[in-house]
């Protein structure tokens, strides 16, 4: 899934997200996963529309099973979104790209 979103990995999710120095939303989910599939869409449209603002991300709980642990990952999609390296909300299965947009500029507020 390449596009405008920036793929993140447990080596360097906490250089990339926590110590990314924006606000960042990052999408944890799966290549088998029919919902992910669904908000795939929103996610990179976000990232092009908030390029310099914040930090839009994927991480593919398949291959990076210690940050989805580390965060309480229990089913996907789950959107985790950070402001000053903190988890500050988490919004869980396919909604409407209005409300991640919402929380995403509740965070540059």
């Amino acid at each position: 899934m390449a596009g405008n979103a920036i793929q993140v990995t447990d080596q360097d999710f906490d250089e990339k997200i926590l110590n990314g120095g924006k606000p960042a939303m990052v999408d944890f989910w799966a290549v088998w996963c029919g919902p992910c599939r669904i908000i795939a869409p929103h996610v990179e449209a976000l990232a092009q529309e908030y390029a310099g603002k914040a930090i839009v991300a994927k991480l593919d709980v398949d291959q990076n099973r210690q940050t989805a642990i580390r965060f309480g990952i229990q089913s996907i999609p789950t959107l985790l979104f950070f402001k000053d390296g903190k988890l500050v909300d988490r919004v869980v299965g396919a909604v409407d790209k209005k409300v991640l947009q919402s929380k995403l500029e509740a965070l540059l507020a």
